[in-house]
């Protein structure tokens, strides 16, 4: 039975949590990472998506960041048929995590960082899909519609860098398993997963982000009643694990 799964957002730690989950002997995923069932695949059945995780003895998940960004009505659906999953979502600032997308599209295009334009970056940012993965507010507030809050566990992107092995447990506990990972294993959770090319965000596109993102900062920090304003500060924060 699928136990839990990861929701996003998109760039903002998941391959790492991915890899660490992975180093677990009592989870597995059976689909891989992101099988992108309920975005993609939901033509093949739940039939199929629940005998993918007809696993014994083992906690089965799905980290497939695109779930973030499912519509009330298909996670009424995911609710329907697992009302009992727990959620992980990982939230980076918005405007890395927006930078960090768009490097990892210019790879999916063949494309060299030399050869996009600073409008080339400025559509991709402008792009509905960057943008409703850049809105955690609604992306919350559509999950904690149907879950109840305690389902969920949100965490920032900061609690990687600074203890991988905090947040690892925090993740295992949430799961319903014991605290696993130790200090011995601090340098390997510390690791970059998956990580992108390191070019800066030039500080035009940076201000178009702020102005892009700035009211959805402050509409989380409202949902969450947490404060998220030094997101909106320029320079962006370095970009450590995409």
């Amino acid at each position: 039975m699928l136990k839990f799964v990861g929701i996003g957002a998109q760039k903002s730690g998941t391959s790492w949590l991915y890899e660490v989950l992975n180093k677990h002997p009592s989870i597995c995923f059976p689909g891989g990472k992101e099988v992108h069932f309920w975005d993609s695949n939901i033509a093949n059945g739940v039939a199929w998506y629940h005998g993918l995780f007809n696993v014994e003895g083992r906690t089965a998940g799905d980290i497939t960041p695109a779930y973030a960004i499912l519509s009330p009505e298909t996670i009424r659906e995911v609710y329907s048929h697992f009302p009992a999953l727990r959620i992980v979502f990982l939230m980076r600032n918005p405007m890395d995590r927006a930078w960090s997308s768009a490097r990892m599209a210019l790879r999916r295009a063949e494309m060299e960082y030399s050869e996009a334009s600073d409008q080339w970056f400025i559509d991709h940012f402008k792009s509905q899909g960057s943008l409703l993965r850049g809105d955690y507010a609604t992306c919350l507030k559509n999950w904690m519609g149907v879950y109840p809050r305690e389902q969920l566990l949100i965490a920032r992107y900061e609690e990687i860098v600074k203890d991988p092995v905090v947040l690892a447990n925090r993740v295992l506990n949430h799961i319903g398993l014991d605290g696993f990972f130790t200090d011995a294993h601090r340098c390997e959770l510390s690791q970059p997963v998956f990580e992108g090319s390191r070019h800066a965000l030039p500080p035009g596109l940076a201000e178009l982000l702020r102005a892009l993102y700035a009211d959805k900062i402050d509409a989380l920090s409202e949902f969450l009643e947490e404060d998220f304003s030094h997101w909106k500060q320029i320079p962006a924060a370095p970009c450590l694990k995409p």
